[in-house]
């Protein structure tokens, strides 16, 4: 009695696990098309956190999308700001171009992200630079 019973639950088991899900319909003619999951929504504006470790000041430098902005000895090119929906965990992500005046220093050039500040970063030995927010 216990092979069958085990045999049973094993066919019950495999019966569930192998159905074949739903087929996805295409969209109707004429309708627009669904948005992207964990799509990004650009923001015309930015707001950026400097840091100067030898006086320990903040600031914060703002602008505009594809302006470029100074900070000290570093020009700051934003290419590009983007938020989460608002229907996502709140997060933003800014892409930087950062060169130094002084041509021995390190440039930076890719993104940043607002809830992951470590994960990229300007590697300089005098500033920091964070995303503090993107803004419309």
């Amino acid at each position: 009695m216990t092979r069958a019973w085990v045999a049973l639950v094993g066919l019950l088991a495999t019966t569930a696990f192998a159905q074949t899900p739903p087929p996805v319909l295409p969209p109707a003619p004429g309708s627009p098309p669904a948005p992207a999951p964990n799509a990004w929504e650009p923001r015309g504006g930015f707001e950026l956190q400097a840091l100067d470790k030898v006086s320990a000041r903040t600031i914060v430098v703002s602008g505009r999308v594809g302006q470029t902005v100074h900070y000290a000895s570093l020009s700051i090119t934003v290419r590009a700001c983007l938020v989460r929906p608002p229907d996502q965990p709140l997060d933003a992500a800014v892409y930087l171009d950062i060169e130094d005046a002084h041509p021995a220093m390190p440039r930076f050039d890719g993104w940043m992200l607002l809830s992951e500040p470590a994960v990229s970063m300007l590697e300089h030995p005098v500033y920091d630079i964070t995303l503090k927010a993107c803004v419309p």
